[in-house]
């Protein structure tokens, strides 16, 4: 039994080109509401944490929704097709309103973006496991993974290339806009999401992994002690979300405001971060399968402490900055690969789709908390509490995820 790369590719693009958006959306929006429309760091954390306000409520109901959707063309990719079409059109509007300080204008073509990306987010993840028997799933979320940060990458690079704080951000919006089209038009040629989903099946039944009706079981029968555990890795989760999107939503400003850094410099710096994490995906996972998921959890997470700790003596720019955020990358994708999947790991077949939720609950809550008080901070005391403030949060979910007993690494006797 091995994992079809190439299929995993094709249905992983979706998520890569909304990776895509989502860098452009975290580097350039924050600099659009500041330098452009004029707006407080707090009024634009509020700004910032609108996606996730509204993910909370949207991704859920589209997920369920596209489970019990059946067309010719498959369940999620009629989701993914207007989802893309509708956000690259809302896109396109986004720098326009900025470069005239139209900010109605903004805020209704970024509602337009966040709702319709929130339409398709949860099909574009869920095509993968729909396609991929349960025992590759790891393996195939490992290349979903990089997809996702290879599509930060050309948002980045873009930047980078195109020079925004010259010319004006409406080339890099048009650059992801065409890959986002681009990428559509691949996964709607070649993907065959019907044929593949029912092949899926029928190699589930081949290697008869299906699990019996035994197996199930609810949250309220789970051992007081894997309970705690459970509580505790989802404040984790939590604690380093809060510290890590803080730097993600807010560098682009540090960078340009802080240190002076020009918006090809900052990109440059964020690129690196995700050639990091890139380079990092597979080695963490086999070292995961080693050593165990918590102790590369715990890794990571000391790691980004003293990357995010030591980034605040960068006053003006340094090459070693480049060090700290290829380690940023190491960091975070030594989290994120093992993170779900320990979560999941307390977890039975019937809970899944419930443990799978309260993930994303707990990682989204810190993601719409933290632009906010971090934005408070801001204009309050200055940028330079950035990464005080970020480090902070990661090293409170060193402590609780020490705390954490249970979920570690298991091999499935299925996967060569």
């Amino acid at each position: 039994m091995k994992l079809d790369v190439k299929r995993t590719l094709l249905v992983g693009i979706a998520f890569m080109t909304i990776s895509s958006f989502w860098q452009l959306y975290d580097f350039a929006v924050p600099l659009m509401l500041k330098n452009d429309l004029g707006v407080s760091d707090t009024l634009s954390g509020v700004v910032m944490s609108l996606d996730n306000i509204l993910a909370l409520f949207m991704l859920p109901f589209f997920g369920a929704l596209s489970d019990k959707t059946m067309t010719k063309f498959g369940k999620r990719m009629p989701f993914i097709i207007i989802g893309t079409i509708t956000t690259v059109i809302g896109l396109l509007m986004i720098p326009y309103a900025a470069s005239h300080g139209n900010l109605l204008l903004f805020m209704i073509a970024l509602g337009i973006v966040l709702i319709f990306v929130a339409t398709y987010r949860s099909p574009a993840v869920a095509l993968m496991p729909d396609v991929t028997i349960k025992p590759l799933r790891s393996k195939g979320n490992a290349i979903i993974n990089l997809m996702g940060a290879i599509g930060g990458v050309v948002a980045l690079f873009g930047i980078s290339l195109l020079k925004p704080q010259d010319i004006g951000y409406f080339p890099v919006f048009l650059m992801v806009a065409g890959f986002m089209l681009l990428g559509l038009v691949v996964m709607m040629v070649t993907i065959k999401e019907n044929q593949w989903a029912k092949e899926m099946e029928e190699d589930t039944l081949k290697y008869n992994i299906e699990e019996s009706e035994e197996d199930l079981h609810s949250d309220e029968e789970l051992p007081s002690d894997v309970k705690r555990s459970l509580w505790f890795i989802l404040l984790s989760i939590s604690l380093w979300f809060m510290g890590y999107n803080a730097v993600i939503s807010a560098f682009s400003r540090y960078a340009t405001i802080q240190i002076g850094l020009s918006d090809s410099q900052a990109s440059q710096i964020l690129l690196v971060a995700n050639v990091g994490a890139i380079i990092s995906f597979i080695p963490v996972g086999q070292i995961a399968s080693k050593l165990g998921r918590k102790k590369t959890i715990l890794f990571g997470v000391t790691l980004l402490t003293v990357v995010f700790g030591t980034a605040f003596f960068y006053k003006t720019f340094s090459p070693l900055m480049y060090v700290n955020f290829v380690l940023a990358g190491t960091a975070w994708a030594a989290i994120n690969v093992n993170s779900l999947p320990m979560v999941l790991e307390m977890a039975k077949a019937g809970d899944v789709g419930r443990y799978t939720g309260l993930y994303y609950t707990f990682s989204m809550s810190a993601q719409i908390v933290t632009p906010i008080l971090s934005g408070v901070l801001f204009d309050l005391i200055g940028y330079e509490v950035l990464f005080p403030y970020a480090a902070f949060f990661v090293a409170l979910a060193l402590v609780t995820m020490s705390q954490v007993k249970h979920g570690d690494t298991t091999v499935s006797k299925f996967v060569e």
